[in-house]
């Protein structure tokens, strides 16, 4: 069987990105305009778009439009090292901002790589971190809500990775990890500070 008519749009959105036809930074067409490109529903298209965007390869910008994200570093990692156990490992203290804690249906790429089902939700979690308070990194977290069901929001904002070891006995044996440069948003320059409460 053949993969599904968006993941092979995006397969080739992808391939046209790397082959260079459209530059970091860069404006890529409408949707209206790929759809007819691509012989597909807007609906169709938007769903391969979404992909790229939940994979860091493209961006919205609300009122322009999508654009070619800046690259990412991606790091496939074996025995997964928290940020917590990171920070004490170089001898300073973390500790983390929430931004936002909510749940939310998981977008079509989050359901295939977390292997969710139609009605099983995820939590979203927006943190900054720290290193002796000053910040290091935004991130976003996506986790199946069923993982942290019982567990306290102070639970999982603190340490996830260690309050699901020490609770639950389950340790990530690998994970993948995209970090980029980039310029802040209005929204993460109005919640980073220089140093965390």
């Amino acid at each position: 069987m053949g993969s599904p008519v968006y993941i092979q749009i995006h397969n080739q959105l992808r391939e046209n990105i790397e082959g260079g036809k459209w530059q970091v930074g860069e404006k890529i067409p409408a949707e209206r305009e790929l759809a007819a490109e691509f012989g597909v529903s807007r609906m169709t298209l938007r769903q391969a778009i979404q992909t790229l965007v939940d994979e860091g390869v493209l961006e919205r910008r609300v009122g322009s439009g999508t654009f070619v994200a800046s690259r990412k570093v991606q790091e496939k990692m074996a025995g997964v090292t928290s940020f917590t156990d990171l920070m004490e490992g170089m001898g300073k203290v973390p500790s983390s901002k929430t931004i936002s804690y909510h749940l939310t249906i998981p977008s079509q790429s989050e359901m295939e790589k977390l292997q969710l089902k139609g009605d099983e939700q995820v939590l979203r979690m927006e943190r900054i971190r720290y290193g002796n308070g000053i910040p290091i990194c935004y991130e976003v977290a996506t986790i199946p809500a069923q993982l942290v069901a019982d567990f306290s929001k102070e639970e999982v904002t603190t340490s996830y990775y260690r309050t699901l070891a020490e609770r639950s006995h389950l340790y990530p044996g690998h994970a993948i990890q995209n970090v980029s440069a980039t310029n802040a948003t209005e929204k993460i320059s109005s919640a980073v500070t220089p140093s965390c409460e």
